[in-house]
């Protein structure tokens, strides 16, 4: 079995204090740094981000304070020794000064260590001071194996950064672990979610919240939505696991508004703008400007990132293409919860895989009964255990050609819910039978409130095997753990083994996947 990595190497270390003393100007609850202004040089403290790396690829993310011209080097050694130079993008207002370089041509299965620097774009010789970071690309070779952790559900519920406690611990923790990527699964901010200095928990305690003008209102306009996703760069936690671990990230509906689905017109007096097709072209253009996304220029969430022989990740967009959210009944729904074109290209790509294992990142579960009010549901399932109908429908065809088609490997990994589980579908125990067994894992929050675990939906035959979740609605990080997933690919013998993880290093659970199979 592939060895557990529980913190990088010295040398590793030292880049991440490199990435750490150039971000440091961010103090918790400021949105600016009056010393950068002063320096007359621009500067990188919102630190640096990878996403969508692959075997020779890979996106670096960075915000400067003013104006600038990104430029990165990577490296084989923390030296910079021979560095291999990119000129990036020219930062300014109309990206709210960030901006993302593709790194190509880059060696498999190699630590990579990059520096930005943002140059003045008048006098290329005035720089600030570099950003470190330092990234793993995909390996080319199956025996190598793959790490990689999960989770979703950050800064909501009234729950932000709390100096208190330290802040966004998990991330801490997680960046220990030292994965290979962290997929994230939607909810990565909660833009319609105000926060509260203080908030008075159940037992007395008080929960303090670093403050800023956009997370004290919900977002409307495109200012306050990069507010939003700017605001979780203030935890140092964060900045430290960016610098480490690339990503691959989803959104859900709270980087728009909570529920929200496409022709929506708003009944909620708190939003002067009530068409939500409005808010979430906002909201789309500043989740691209702040995270490191493959497809962005493309205009499309849903994307696959090869990682190596052994893994292949279908990033599912289960909130762009869906219909309305409604009591679920339909005998015959073309859109569902995926649309028809993005459906059609699920199929194309899992046929076309030859990865061992195809993980099917959802942002919202299949089986777990997720109500949007007094009558409609938010998710696939609608507490109708009889025959697929509604959201359902597309999904029992895409189980049907899983099987037909006889794809092995298919996992599906997802958060939202706000507690963790495992569930287990099967076709003797389903109303719709034409399906291969598969297995679905649920991990989250991050850092946001935890919830009671939902009823299941018998259309698919799952059982609950695991589930860990507090008994009462919006249980603070201070009085409940986080949670988020770990998967762990054996590079010798192609097993799969997923772990449940609660905040404070504890395995909840743990399962161990077989390869080569079209069900479990």
């Amino acid at each position: 079995m592939q060895l557990y990595r529980p913190d990088p190497s010295p040398a590793r270390r030292t880049v991440l204090r490199g990435s750490l003393a150039a971000s440091a100007a961010v103090s918790l609850g400021a949105r600016s740094a009056p010393a950068q202004a002063r320096s007359g040089r621009p500067r990188a403290a919102w630190g640096v981000q990878t996403g969508d790396v692959t075997s020779s690829s890979g996106l670096v993310w960075v915000r400067s304070d003013r104006p600038a011209r990104m430029v990165v080097e990577t490296s084989a050694t923390e030296s910079f020794r021979h560095p291999r130079r990119w000129e990036g993008p020219l930062l300014g207002p109309d990206t709210d000064c960030t901006g993302t370089t593709a790194l190509r041509g880059l060696p498999p299965g190699t630590q990579i260590h990059y520096r930005v620097t943002l140059a003045d774009p008048d006098d290329p010789r005035r720089t600030g001071e570099p950003v470190y970071g330092t990234f793993r690309t995909a390996p080319a070779r199956r025996r190598d194996g793959v790490r990689f952790l999960w989770s979703g559900d950050i800064a909501g519920q009234g729950w932000g950064i709390n100096p208190d406690i330290g802040g966004f611990r998990a991330y801490e923790e997680m960046r220990r672990l030292d994965p290979d990527f962290f997929l994230c699964s939607g909810d990565t901010v909660y833009a319609d979610g105000p926060l509260l200095p203080s908030v008075t928990l159940p037992d007395g305690r008080i929960w303090r919240n670093v403050m800023t003008e956009e997370k004290a209102k919900v977002a409307e306009t495109l200012d306050e939505y990069r507010g939003v996703f700017r605001y979780n760069l203030l935890d140092h936690n964060v900045r430290a696991f960016n610098a480490q671990v690339p990503a691959i990230v989803q959104w859900d509906d709270h980087e728009v508004r909570n529920n929200w689905y496409p022709g929506q017109i708003l009944d909620d007096p708190r939003y002067g703008e009530k068409d939500v097709d409005v808010l979430a072209a906002r909201a789309g253009r500043a989740f691209g400007e702040y995270f490191p996304v493959s497809t962005v220029s493309a205009g499309r969430m849903h994307r696959v990132v090869r990682h190596g022989p052994l893994l292949d990740v279908f990033v599912l967009d289960m909130r762009t293409y869906r219909n309305a959210n409604s009591p679920g009944r339909q005998p015959d729904d073309t859109t569902g919860i995926l649309g028809a074109e993005q459906l059609a290209w699920l199929k194309r790509e899992l046929a076309r895989s030859r990865a061992v294992w195809k993980v099917l990142a959802a942002d919202m579960p299949l089986g777990l009964v997720v109500p949007d009010g007094a009558v409609d549901f938010e998710a696939v399932a609608q507490g109708d255990p009889g025959a697929p109908l509604g959201r359902e429908l597309q999904i029992a065809e895409l189980l049907r050609f899983i099987k037909h088609r006889r794809i092995t490997g298919t996992l599906w990994l997802t958060a939202d819910v706000h507690y963790t589980s495992a569930q287990h579908y099967l076709p003797e125990r389903a109303a719709f039978k034409d399906f291969a067994p598969f297995w679905e894992f649920v991990s989250g929050p991050l850092a946001a409130g935890g919830f009671p675990a939902n009823a299941l939906d018998g259309t698919f035959g799952p059982e609950r095997v695991f589930v860990r979740a507090p008994q009462r609605a919006n249980v603070s990080p201070m009085e409940s753990p986080q949670y988020f997933g770990e998967v762990d690919i054996d590079g010798d013998s192609g097993e799969l083994t997923v772990r449940l993880r609660a905040e404070g290093g504890t395995v909840l659970f743990g399962k161990v996947l077989r390869p080569g199979r079209v069900g479990q």
